[in-house]
């Protein structure tokens, strides 16, 4: 009798810890980066899928990894992000399948212009498209002509915020360009700025503060440099635990700047390398010298690389506890 209480005292005491578990790990913010290939971090890898506890799933910058609005890693999307309209964020082009080409030499052969592969993914999921800078007329005039309700791009201007589901979305500023493409426009517009080698400008980029239902609060840079907004702004008022810093050099912070904003500016608990614009790993595994290997060993805080469809788990603090 005495073991059998013992055994049945065992038991429940793993039950307990099991349910335990289970309500923590439901109260975690889910982040899954689709990338290029799966299992890597490859040179266009932009797109990850954020996943609130109460089930919202917010997709920020599609770019050219997602295969489409048909993607079946995407499952539904309620809200769509973009931080300015370069042809790698909004998607110019995409794979046509899983692991065309190869992370080295990356092939996109399905043609997503004049529409972009973030409009197709918005009307194909009926998701609202969140944006800051000043095109939201021409992306409502773009859903629209396609047959889409305008009424799903949505406006956050600096200092503002919308809220999708349980998460609260606000926009900051970024220091790069946001023209857009003429490959994107139509008519004679189009045919001038591309015969002039310009793009049409589309207001400042911007990067993101999303606020989740648990109390995560998560900083997306989007292409920017070193900024006082990143230390005024972000930091001192919106307190980030977790950061997705962008480290690809020449066209966004270099990874040294970009551990600099981390280390001195943000100072998140945590941060998720992006936009490396190189081949970062090898069956997973980080290679040595490359611009993500720079970012992690100057970095103070866990840096996370983000392995294409690997989904990683974090707590209200910041705290990775599972995919990492």
């Amino acid at each position: 009798m005495k073991k059998f209480n013992l055994l049945l005292g065992v038991s429940l005491a793993l039950l307990t810890a099991l349910f335990a578990q289970s309500a923590l790990a439901a109260k975690n913010v889910k982040i899954t980066p689709l990338g290029s290939h799966k299992g890597e971090f490859c040179p266009l890898d932009r797109a990850m899928i954020f996943e609130d506890p109460d089930g919202t799933r917010i997709l920020y910058d599609a770019g050219r990894t997602v295969r489409g609005p048909k993607d079946p890693r995407l499952g539904r999307i309620d809200a769509v992000l973009l931080s300015h309209a370069h042809g790698d964020h909004l998607g110019d082009k995409h794979q046509a399948f899983a692991g065309e080409g190869t992370c080295g030499k990356l092939v996109f052969s399905v043609n997503a212009t004049p529409n972009s592969n973030t409009v197709n993914i918005v009307l194909e999921k009926k998701a609202a498209l969140v944006i800051g800078a000043h095109f939201r007329a021409f992306f409502q005039a773009k859903i629209k002509s396609l047959g889409g309700d305008p009424k799903l791009v949505k406006l956050v201007r600096y200092g503002a915020s919308t809220k999708i589901g349980g998460v609260t979305i606000a926009t900051v500023p970024a220091l790069h360009a946001n023209g857009i493409s003429p490959a994107f426009l139509s008519g004679d517009l189009a045919k001038m700025l591309k015969a002039n080698g310009l793009t049409a400008y589309a207001g400042p980029p911007n990067g993101y503060i999303l606020k989740f239902s648990n109390g995560l609060v998560v900083y997306l840079s989007g292409d920017t440099g070193i900024i006082a907004a990143q230390d005024l702004v972000v930091r001192r008022y919106y307190k980030p635990k977790l950061a997705v810093m962008n480290i690809g050099d020449v066209f966004t912070t270099g990874p040294r700047e970009a551990a600099y904003v981390i280390n001195k500016l943000v100072r998140p608990r945590s941060v998720i390398a992006s936009h490396a614009n190189q081949v970062s790993t090898k069956n997973g595994k980080l290679i040595k010298g490359t611009k993500a290997a720079i970012f992690k060993q100057a970095v103070k805080v866990k840096v996370h690389i983000p392995l294409s469809g690997r989904t990683m788990h974090f707590t209200a603090k910041g705290n990775c506890v599972r995919g990492c």
